[in-house]
């Protein structure tokens, strides 16, 4: 059976589930050999140092025999599912982790990771810049692999085939609610970013604003399957950028998610969309949707959305989860968020107070806006900084261990940049972890690396052999220095690469060496859902 991408509106999808899994397993490769031989391998590795119960038969002796592609030699190795925090020697054959011991391995090549760590490659669910500049920025932060999953893509096949199949790092994207909205509204300026990503759309586009009839909302549903069919990672929604969807249309489309076992992955709502339910309401919503049709929910950038109550809208989160249903969240770590000035987000500034104008930085020059340079540019359109939200509740929320980094991170490739896009994953284990100390390096490998797989798995089944350094998992490693790692792009430099990142590895080959980005290589791979149709 071969995996094809169609654009072909009939595409088949299976039949829609209407039960959640029971929950999955994630058990590691087992020992091979036998087992008196594997007990006194197991005896002869362990003899110099303690054995970590996180580890595998690759701890044993014999491995020193075989030879390897590759040999990571004598870091840290991280791993967040089993626990490991130990020096270790990493064997890596035909794109995968193949060892790791205790004693030293044979390679046909090797590089000295003494004083390093070696973690899972850093997973970014949340990636505007999905173009070749972007991905060297990301590459540079430690970033393997790198999704769309909030705006998304339409059509996806025609997104995926564009990409011909390799990148720098992994790819992959959900299916576009506001572009299949318009599709399915008749839109006639429905069009997508130079990167194939769709547009949070103009103020004017009057579909945006208005409700889908039945015919249309029965239409926007067949679309949106297609998408699935394509190989989109689920549904991706940015409600604050599609005013006229209505709370009916959007209950629908979780239902048709929980049938698919596809998860929804939202930018809420703006709290005036709710009469009297202020920052909470939107999370209210998206909750009480999960609940009642049991889809998969992924909360985008909490920080932003919920602002100074974060404590209260990550409460609500957590006891939802306490209460069995699938919640998940993300953050990126700093005080000011980014948009296009032309978006609906930016409906109904005509009449602010100067001091709101100020907080807004135009991305191209940098410089803080009037009133009038506001309207100027809304005109025109662009990437707008948005500053003004407490660092205080910004470490909080970053130290939380349960909330996923990721960066949202616009794209590169139009000019000048938001610094997160460069600079996320660099500066929690520099900033935070080792100069904050906000939280433990485990944690923070964690948030970047197990948290984000596992929430795919289900959608995505490549996902399980991501996040983990262990024997079969994929060779997608970041190695870095602890005490050199640290994000360098600002607000006015956005376009400063991390330091301290010195290897990264895409399915076992170099991306980045000797902290150098390495020319003419794609090691990437789409990431496609597990509904993509084949013949």
């Amino acid at each position: 059976m071969r995996l094809r991408i169609t654009s072909e509106p009939q595409a088949a999808l299976p039949t829609p589930v209407r039960t959640m899994p029971e929950g999955r397993g994630r058990g590691r490769p087992g020992c091979s050999g036998l087992l008196a031989l594997g007990l006194l391998m197991l005896a002869a590795a362990c003899a110099g140092a303690a054995c970590s119960g996180g580890e595998t038969a690759a701890l044993a002796p014999q491995a020193a025999a075989e030879s390897y592609d590759l040999v990571i030699a004598g870091g840290r190795v991280i791993d967040p599912e089993s626990g490991l925090d130990a020096v270790r020697h990493v064997g890596i054959r035909d794109g995968a982790v193949a060892a790791l011991s205790a004693a030293p391995l044979e390679g046909r090549a090797s590089v000295d990771a003494a004083g390093l760590v070696v973690a899972p490659g850093f997973i970014d669910l949340h990636a505007h810049g999905q173009d070749p500049v972007s991905s060297r920025y990301q590459a540079q932060d430690g970033v393997t692999t790198a999704l769309e999953l909030e705006i998304g893509a339409f059509p996806v096949g025609g997104w995926y085939a564009r990409r011909g199949g390799a990148s720098l790092i992994n790819y992959g994207v959900s299916v576009s609610h506001q572009g299949a909205r318009l599709r399915a509204l008749g839109s006639a300026v429905a069009r997508a970013n130079p990167d194939g990503t769709f547009s949070l759309g103009e103020s004017g586009t009057r579909a945006l604003y208005r409700a889908a009839s039945d015919d249309e909302l029965a239409r926007l549903g067949q679309l949106m399957e297609r998408g699935l069919a394509e190989g989109g990672i689920g549904f991706g929604f940015g409600l604050s950028y599609t005013p006229g969807a209505s709370h009916r249309e959007l209950l629908r489309l979780f239902e048709l998610a929980a049938g698919y076992e596809a998860p929804a992955f939202i930018h809420l709502r703006g709290s005036g969309a709710f009469r009297r339910g202020g920052v909470l309401a939107p999370f209210q919503e998206v909750i009480a949707n999960a609940a009642i049709t049991g889809a998969a929910l992924h909360i985008v950038h909490m920080n932003s959305t919920g602002g100074g109550r974060a404590e209260e809208a990550l409460a609500m989160i957590r006891g939802a989860r306490e209460r069995g249903l699938d919640v998940t969240t993300e953050a990126y770590p700093y005080t000011a968020s980014a948009s296009l000035i032309e978006s609906p987000l930016f409906d109904g500034w005509d009449d602010r107070p100067a001091e709101a104008y100020r907080r807004l930085q135009w991305v191209e020059t940098g410089e803080r806006l009037t009133k009038e340079t506001f309207r100027r540019y809304r005109r025109r359109g662009g990437w707008v900084i948005m500053h003004g939200r407490s660092e205080a509740i910004n470490e909080w929320i970053v130290s939380q261990p349960d909330v996923i980094a990721a960066s949202d991170g616009i794209p590169f490739s139009e000019g000048r940049a938001h610094p997160r896009g460069a600079g996320t994953f660099a500066r929690i284990l520099g900033h935070y972890v080792r100069d904050r100390g906000a939280l433990s390096l485990m944690d923070a490998v964690r948030k970047m690396t197990l948290l984000p797989a596992r929430r795919l798995e289900a959608i995505v089944p490549a996902m399980a052999r991501k996040g983990r350094v262990q024997v079969g998992s994929d060779a997608d490693l970041t190695i870095f220095d602890p005490e050199r790692i640290l994000d360098r792009a600002t607000y006015d430099a956005p376009d400063r690469p991390s330091a301290g990142i010195e290897h990264v590895l895409v399915g076992g080959a170099f991306v980045v060496r000797d902290g150098a980005l390495v020319d003419g290589v794609q090691p990437g791979r789409p990431l496609f859902g597990r509904h993509l149709a084949a013949q």
